[in-house]
């Protein structure tokens, strides 16, 4: 169950954030064994004075129209699926909506099952014991 937020600077189509949401949702179908409808996202614009970045941290020029994803996922996938999920996000938003490699900033948090609800205050992914 990932929970992407996508942040970015104001001035982007809704057909720009709309292909940005769909292209991380395809890669991580593609590289997480994200399930169908598993889809939670979100894209927040920001004025240039609330949307600061390094534009040469490690070395890597970014411009102004980096996006920031954040990824809250489960924390059950290797390393490999971690770099695979980072490679194919870069590559499908490079094909659309446009975005280059140097500008996508991906940050995956990872949570134990049990810390989410999908809904009706339960936590759906808990243990179940006689206790509860």
């Amino acid at each position: 169950m990932p929970l992407t937020r996508i942040s970015l600077l104001k001035g982007k189509t809704h057909q720009y954030q709309r292909a940005l949401m769909e292209q991380v949702y395809l890669a991580m179908r593609e590289t997480f064994d994200v399930p169908a409808d598993d889809r939670f996202m979100t894209v927040s614009e920001h004025d240039r004075d609330q949307f600061d970045f390094g534009a040469d941290y490690l070395g890597i020029h970014r411009s102004d129209d980096l996006v920031q994803i954040q990824i809250t996922a489960n924390n059950t996938r290797t390393l490999a699926q971690k770099k695979a999920l980072f490679a194919v996000i870069a590559s499908r938003l490079a094909a659309e909506p446009g975005v280059r490699p140097e500008d996508v900033l991906i940050s995956l948090v990872e949570v134990s099952k049990e810390n989410w609800s999908f809904g009706n205050g339960e936590a759906q992914y808990a243990p179940q014991t006689e206790s509860q």
